[in-house]
């Protein structure tokens, strides 16, 4: 079956063996010769057959946690018109994690979100792919989790769907953007909103976009080559001056790309932060930044692994793919190879998030 998908910034078609849509990736000939040995009187039982066919691929109790794994609900395909030939559905999602040893993945909507400039249109459209990633969840136990969208820059709005989030779809966290147009979360605009997570000891999944001022710095060149990194620095810098990550301790942010540039910028960030905002970060600036949350998706390259193994122990550090976007070997065959003891491995792959998400542990 030929499909399409995300590589680099740019969709190319790519082929692979049709498979059936069960969790074990069993392929339709499989399926088929099994019906077959039955409708021939086959000595096995037909639950046996079935069990055979629908058996997980992947170890629940110890298979990886995946924080960065998108969905692409067909209604957000039908209201926003992106995205339109990314085929990607919650079989195709297992099959993959169950290919590469992922246990459960926590499913969030990509960038740009849900906000396009209607703040109401933005309500329901929240709401519609958060019903249907809830949904997924639900039919899949124990395979996803969700990091349910808001319609930030939106205020209101926001506060009434992390309360549906939470307190109806029971959802694992909330799902953010480093920027949304030309503004960043720690905004004071967006404190209610930040009052709001820390109230619930969010874990908070920010997910890196392309502000407005910065669109089309170098003709030819996409924010997903590099600017998306700059944007996730850009959004702690503004977390750290408005005092946002100091006064709300209680969440759990994730930053996704291994944190983007900010492992490297970090010093000097310290070194350079203006002497008129210390009292926002009262702890230190590093103090901060180190107790943040960073996942691995397509930055597990020597450069970028080495500078977070540097930066932040091992227990802040999360395995992800941004699956569809990028293929999960870009991730998965890097760490393989980066040299990490088989402790600091399963820390990543699962036992971190494990204490974020206690209910994966199983």
């Amino acid at each position: 079956m030929k499909r399409e998908r995300f590589e680099n910034g740019n969709w190319i078609d790519a082929v692979r063996p049709e498979v059936m849509p069960f969790a074990s990736g069993a392929s339709r000939r499989e399926l088929l010769k099994m019906l077959a040995a039955v409708g021939a009187g086959a000595m096995f039982p037909v639950g046996n057959l079935i069990a055979q066919a629908a058996r997980p691929g992947v170890n629940l109790k110890t298979g990886r946690i995946d924080v960065h794994h998108h969905a692409n609900p067909p209604i957000y395909v039908k209201t926003t018109g992106r995205f339109a030939n990314w085929t990607w559905t919650p079989a195709e999602s297992i099959e993959q994690m169950d290919k590469y040893g992922i246990a459960t993945a926590l499913l969030s909507i990509t960038q740009p979100g849900i906000w396009f400039g209607d703040d109401q249109k933005a309500r329901v459209l929240a709401r519609q792919c958060n019903d249907y990633m809830a949904q997924t969840v639900q039919d899949h136990p124990g395979r996803f989790g969700l990091f349910a969208a808001i319609p930030l820059p939106d205020q209101e709005g926001s506060l009434k769907e992390i309360e549906y989030a939470y307190d109806t779809l029971k959802a694992d966290g909330i799902g953010l953007l480093t920027s949304y147009m030309d503004r960043w979360p720690g905004d004071p605009a967006f404190v209610p909103v930040f009052e709001e997570l820390n109230r619930r000891n969010a874990v908070v999944f920010i997910h890196a976009n392309g502000p407005s001022c910065c669109q089309n710095l170098i003709p030819g060149i996409t924010p997903t080559m590099a600017e998306f990194d700059f944007d996730t620095t850009r959004c702690v810098e503004s977390l750290l001056v408005n005092g946002t990550l100091a006064r709300f301790p209680n969440m759990k942010l994730i930053f996704v790309h291994s944190g983007g540039t900010l492992p490297v910028l970090a010093g000097r960030i310290n070194d350079r932060f203006p002497k008129d905002r210390m009292d926002k970060v009262p702890n230190g600036v590093l103090y901060e930044i180190k107790k943040l949350y960073y996942e691995v998706a397509h930055a597990t390259y020597a450069a970028p692994l080495a500078a977070l193994t540097h930066f932040v122990p091992t227990s802040q550090i999360l395995f992800g793919t941004d699956y569809p976007a990028e293929p999960i070997p870009t991730t998965v065959d890097p760490l393989a190879h980066f040299g990490l003891s088989a402790k600091d491995l399963h820390a990543i792959d699962r036992g971190n998030a494990e204490r974020l998400f206690p209910r994966f542990k199983v």
